[in-house]
């Protein structure tokens, strides 16, 4: 069918206003976050007591493993809740069927219920895709990390056999995840998805990387881009990553195509000399889950989200649907989730129980077998395991 050159011109004039709405609500957001910077939101790393932590149970799997880790963390801050140092609540109602009834990736009273917390630790959510029977909403990940400025997505993996160490600084609120659901159908012919960079976004993403090596005497940060293809927004996040490190004297900072990056992780007599990595918001997410697997599958890795007010600590992998069909949850792996509630517990101040934690964690996952079916380990009774060795650990 001819297109007319009315028609395309009518086209051209609707993808400009649907542009426009996206640049505006950027420029807005932009100088948002210059007014929270310049009035000085208060830090989550001084929380004022007492400290109320939510637990989100999510989809598919997410609850199995959520009861879990609650079980761990109410046995270690016992002492913490009975004073009422520490508050736990429970926050239903982010399932993949109520969201898709009310068309909204996140409801409105959980967004509120966890506005009311300091920190949650949430299971996976099920992000629909073309072909499934929900209808297309955003990643309920994706509105939290806006709707709460969860800019930094923070996801340590180590393998100590390997002499590998790495904590992984992923911009979490910009790229091209921030308007995934946002591109737009031109024709039946042509899409076209939008990726953008701030400079205050990409700027406290580098800096939260360098000062964590400065912090812990690591004197090496890798940028991960593709700027010499994504010139602007790519562009943009490496100008920022120039301009941080002159402040930065004592940290050695070095820049890394995200291709040749993937490949590098790979290589054993390389990847050793990574330690702390800042990279955009998709290349963190593809370049963490390959990390993940070279340290056993993303099943064994935590994650956090962390912003100026708040913080959620959730599992690297996803809600499993498929093992809730099966009859399988009951055999979900808890580990990643747990790792999690470890992250959680540093944040806010608990380092000695975050600790035993990760090293009952360290032993438990050697010694114990969950193979995500009958011939391993259910969910419950590994944890049942990890929480004796935690105790053995308190004895001796």
């Amino acid at each position: 069918m001819t297109v007319t050159r009315e028609a395309n011109a009518a086209i051209v004039e609707r993808a400009k206003r649907l542009f426009g709405e996206i640049v505006e609500e950027q420029l807005s957001r932009i100088q948002r976050l210059k007014e929270a910077n310049a009035s000085g939101t208060p830090l989550n790393h001084a929380l004022e007591r007492p400290i109320v932590v939510g637990f989100v149970g999510g989809d598919g799997i997410g609850p199995y493993i959520i009861k879990e880790a609650e079980r761990v963390l109410q046995f270690l801050l016992d002492d913490k809740l009975s004073t009422g140092e520490v508050i736990f609540r429970e926050i239903e109602g982010l399932t993949i069927e109520r969201r898709a009834k009310l068309m909204q990736s996140v409801p409105e009273d959980v967004m509120d219920a966890i506005k009311r917390c300091h920190v949650i630790l949430k299971g996976p959510t099920t992000t629909p895709k073309a072909g499934d029977p929900y209808p297309n909403l955003e990643s309920a990940n994706v509105t939290l990390r806006r709707e709460l400025d969860l800019f930094a997505n923070v996801r340590p993996v180590k393998i100590p056999e390997e002499g590998i160490d790495w904590v992984f600084f992923r911009e979490n609120t910009e790229g091209a995840y921030a308007l995934g659901s946002r591109g737009i159908n031109i024709t039946e012919d042509l899409a076209i998805d939008f990726k953008v960079t701030t400079t205050i976004g990409a700027e406290r993403i580098i800096r939260m990387a360098f000062e964590y090596a400065k912090r812990n005497g690591i004197n090496r940060v890798t940028v991960v881009t593709k700027a010499n293809i994504i010139k602007a927004t790519d562009g943009k996040f490496l100008k920022e990553a120039e301009r941080v490190a002159r402040d930065y004297h004592d940290v050695v900072w070095d820049h890394w195509f995200v291709d040749i990056f993937a490949a590098k992780l790979l290589d054993a007599n390389r990847r050793r000399d990574f330690r702390v990595i800042v990279l955009p918001n998709l290349y963190g997410d593809i370049i963490t889950d390959e990390a993940a697997e070279l340290q056993g599958g993303v099943g064994t890795a935590g994650s956090a989200n962390i912003g100026d007010r708040y913080a959620m600590f959730e599992a690297v992998h996803g809600s499993a649907l498929r093992m809730v069909e099966e009859g399988r949850a009951i055999y979900a792996n808890p580990t990643s989730i747990l790792r999690a509630a470890a992250m959680l517990l540093r944040h806010i101040g608990f380092m000695a129980e975050a600790q035993s934690l990760d090293t009952a964690l360290d032993v438990c996952t050697k010694q114990y077998t969950i193979t995500g079916r009958s011939d391993g380990l259910t969910c419950t009774a590994f944890t049942d395991h990890l929480l004796e060795t935690i105790k053995n650990e308190k004895q001796e």
